[in-house]
């Protein structure tokens, strides 16, 4: 998935700091968690060397694809992907929500694959209703729909907004992928809570923090996405379909990240404290410094990459084609 913040070109980086900062020789008997896993990218890694992974996210597909990729620890048999691709589609929520044909105004998807999407779901539903399906598969298939419907959409990357004419990649018709089962030597756990409410409950080794550096909102950047998860048939509103029941992260406001930030941190019962932050955050630099040098020594690990891009070059706030990753470590008294 193209994904805001994803860290997927920055792993190796991310690995070899926390390997010089900790000075652990291997991760296979330690705990580590995630608590903005967004697609679980660095979830996976580390899971694939031998942690146990706690993944978090307070966005409903977020935690869909952490109960696969995190919490599934077996090769799971595709038994239903080829029935999925021969379905023809039906008018459910997506087709008519989101599709010019239903006379939505809003342009997400192709008419074909707003209604493939929507009887694939109805499908995945009614198989775990009456039994057919384990938990394990429900989320196997789930993710996978997530991740293959995305790869269709009309959009420049997020679904803040649609494109007016359908392109080239949204034409080709929905094709239902299943995803790769990441097999590691403890199984971990995947949560949907508040990150500030969940550090609470549990404890660790190494707590890795890659929440918002902006004011975008994930919740209405992926809000398509946390419906085709949900399933739930929302009430929605304005010209891009926006869920009414959005949640706005606290985390996305420069009024009150610092507080959150300071208040996660205080309560977190891990050693080692890895916060992944670029050069044009809400905080700044030395703020970060400062909260974080309350509790324990501090380092900080930095690396240049090139920017995400979900935008048209003449409406960009940031002219810049690259920005700096900082990794600002925290050794906890």
């Amino acid at each position: 998935m193209n994904y805001i913040g994803s860290k997927y070109s920055l792993i190796d980086f991310l690995v070899q700091s926390v390997e010089d900062f900790t000075k652990f020789k291997t991760f296979e008997d330690k705990k580590f968690c995630d608590i903005f896993s967004g697609t679980s990218i660095v979830g996976m890694e580390f899971k694939k060397r031998g942690c146990k992974v706690i993944a978090n996210d307070i966005q409903y597909y977020s935690y869909v694809l952490a109960k696969h990729f995190i919490e599934n620890n077996c090769k799971i048999q595709d038994k239903y992907s080829k029935e999925f691709n021969e379905l023809k589609g039906k008018e459910g929520f997506i087709f008519q929500n989101y599709c010019m044909g239903s006379g939505s105004e809003r342009n997400y998807f192709s008419d074909i694959n707003g209604k493939k999407c929507d009887e694939i779901r109805e499908r995945i539903e009614n198989l775990k209703v009456k039994n057919l399906i384990k938990e394990e598969e429900y989320y196997f298939y789930l993710a996978s729909l997530i991740n293959s419907i995305d790869k269709y959409a009309n959009t420049a990357s997020v679904y803040g907004a649609f494109l007016k004419h359908i392109k080239k990649s949204a034409q080709k018709e929905l094709i239902f992928e299943c995803l790769p089962t990441i097999i590691g030597k403890r199984k971990g756990k995947a949560y949907n809570e508040d990150a500030n409410l969940l550090i609470k409950k549990i404890k660790g080794d190494i707590l890795y923090l890659d929440p918002p550096y902006n004011s975008r909102q994930y919740s209405a950047n992926y809000h398509i996405l946390e419906t085709v998860a949900k399933n739930d048939n929302p009430e929605i509103k304005g010209k891009t379909g926006l869920r009414v029941d959005n949640v706005k992260s606290k985390w996305c406001s420069k009024r009150t990240v610092k507080e959150v930030f300071d208040d996660l941190i205080k309560n977190s019962k891990f050693k080692y404290i890895f916060l992944s932050y670029n050069n044009e955050g809400l905080m700044s630099f030395d703020e970060i410094e400062q909260i974080l040098g309350k509790y324990g020594k501090y380092k900080l690990y930095s690396q240049e990459y090139k920017r995400f891009r979900a935008d048209k070059a003449h409406l960009r706030n940031h002219k810049a084609d690259k920005t700096i990753e900082y990794l600002h470590c925290l050794e906890k008294k």
